[in-house]
């Protein structure tokens, strides 16, 4: 069983699982078309014989597995997941390094796009966790604003099972309904920081 299936446990399961946004592979794809103009050229237009035609393109193969293979194996083998339990990314072909954030140490999601990330739906998200992961940023991810709402609603229905003690059991649209109003109306500065979180704590007592 391949990953991340095999690094869940018996009650989690997948919300999300994507990789970065395809806006990485731009500058892949345009290294590759440079370097096939660069191979004709070199053995239409280059003189100096078979060996300097060799050497070139041997050079030019070189800085295509640079710039073309290893950007493009990166994209593929670089995966974001979320699920009913945690945050996990892992990254790497053969050397791999990944990070799972619990969901119910996360404190606050931010996401950030310039206006060219906007208009291709990419963007850059912040995620902060307490111990000794801090701050965690997710660079270059498909639509960062819808995934931050997905993410903060199933952080609330899992800190909602948590504390009923059930586990993983889903919680009521209803109840994600009434905290996400709530997360509204303190982002719009309706309610203070401390009036959000004594709403917060008394809904979630509630339930």
């Amino acid at each position: 069983m391949a990953w991340p299936e095999d690094a869940l446990t018996d009650d989690e399961n997948i919300v999300l699982s994507f990789r970065q946004h395809w806006k990485l592979l731009f500058i892949p794809f345009t290294w590759f078309l440079g370097m096939l103009i660069a191979v004709f050229v070199i053995y239409q237009w280059i003189p100096g014989g078979r060996t300097v035609d060799i050497i070139l393109t041997l050079l030019v193969l070189g800085g295509f597995a640079w710039l073309v293979v290893r950007p493009v194996v990166s994209w593929l083998v670089t995966r974001y997941v979320l699920t009913t339990e945690r945050l996990m990314t892992r990254k790497g072909l053969i050397a791999q390094s990944g990070i799972e954030i619990p969901l119910e140490r996360i404190t606050n999601v931010n996401f950030s796009q310039s206006f060219f990330e906007r208009f291709l739906g990419a963007g850059d998200l912040l995620v902060e966790s307490a111990g000794t992961t801090g701050q965690s940023r997710f660079a270059n991810i498909p639509r960062p604003d819808q995934f931050a709402s997905v993410l903060y609603n199933v952080r609330e229905k899992r800190a909602l099972a948590l504390q009923s003690g059930s586990g993983a059991a889903p919680v009521s649209d209803d109840a994600i309904e009434k905290l996400r109003r709530l997360k509204e109306l303190h982002e719009e500065g309706v309610l203070s920081d401390a009036e959000y979180e004594d709403k917060r704590q008394k809904l979630l007592g509630e339930i």
